[in-house]
């Protein structure tokens, strides 16, 4: 494997860590975790449409409202693509499912993610948009 081939592949691997623990925060229902993922100056645009800019309404918001989300089953993600804008730059689609013994219902998150100066890959702009059925 040549070195951007390994690059690109240490990327993926980071990219779907980050995925991983916003699944992991999500079911845990942990405001503290999801917030660690962010860029300080990150812009989230909610399921309904509220935009948020910066840590600052981030966290104001995801505070509020993740501890006392009301899904009782499982919240899954997946990365589903990974777009490289530059090396350091990813666009990520992510499949949302939350599952419960009565319903299921689907998201369809994009994030795009950067790369620290320190090597950590981190939420800069995302949004999460829900997948009506049908």
């Amino acid at each position: 494997m040549d070195t951007d081939s390994a690059a690109r592949a240490a990327a993926i691997e980071a990219i779907r860590q980050i995925v991983a623990t916003v699944e992991h925060s999500q079911q845990n229902k942990d405001p503290d975790e999801f917030l660690t993922l962010f860029h300080p100056d990150a812009i989230w645009t909610t399921a309904h449409g509220k935009v948020l800019i910066g840590l600052d309404a981030i966290s104001e918001f995801t505070r509020k409202v993740l501890p006392a989300a009301e899904w009782d089953g499982k919240v899954t993600y997946e990365v589903a693509h990974v777009l490289f804008i530059r090396p350091d730059v990813a666009a990520v689609k992510v499949r949302q499912r939350y599952l419960s013994p009565d319903d299921e219902s689907e998201g369809a998150p994009l994030y795009v993610m950067s790369q620290q100066d320190d090597g950590r890959w981190l939420l800069t702009a995302c949004q999460n948009t829900g997948v009506v059925a049908g």
